[in-house]
């Protein structure tokens, strides 16, 4: 086996051990349930992505071919990764829905049209355009 290929092995493994660390740490230590989600769905599925695509290399480097195994575990892992955590986080939300985040632009000042209001009418023309590029007046 090649030196190149060896340490594509090395690094392969060393970031998808890192990854699952990180991702079990993040499971142990975040403190809501749908953070705590993120932990193995997001992190842990790359790292043990990574370790799968070590070993396809380190198989098909010493001559056993491409692994059939782990091609098929990799492609379920990053199929049912993502549905799982959806569904988890479905059933979560529908069991507490406190726990539902505000959507998006509630915290920002909406104007309601009023058409008697001339202010809103009047926000809502064009602005003039102003030029910097214009040239100077002469004296």
């Amino acid at each position: 086996m090649s030196v190149f290929a060896e340490i594509a092995i090395v690094v392969l493994l060393a970031i998808g051990c890192f990854f699952v660390l990180v991702g079990s740490f993040g499971l142990v230590k975040l403190s809501d349930f749908l953070k705590r989600l993120h932990g193995p769905t997001k992190a842990t599925t790359l790292g043990v992505g990574c370790i799968l695509v070590a070993s396809i290399v380190w198989h098909a480097r010493s001559g056993d071919g491409l692994g059939l195994r782990e091609l098929l575990v990799t492609v379920f892992l990053f199929i049912t990764a993502p549905i799982s955590a959806h569904m988890m986080a479905r059933a979560a939300l529908a069991l507490d829905p406190t726990q539902r985040p505000a959507p998006p632009g509630d915290g920002e000042a909406r104007v309601v049209a009023d058409p008697g209001n001339d202010d809103v009418a009047a926000s809502r023309q064009a602005a003039p355009v102003v030029r910097d590029d214009a040239a100077p007046a002469a004296d």
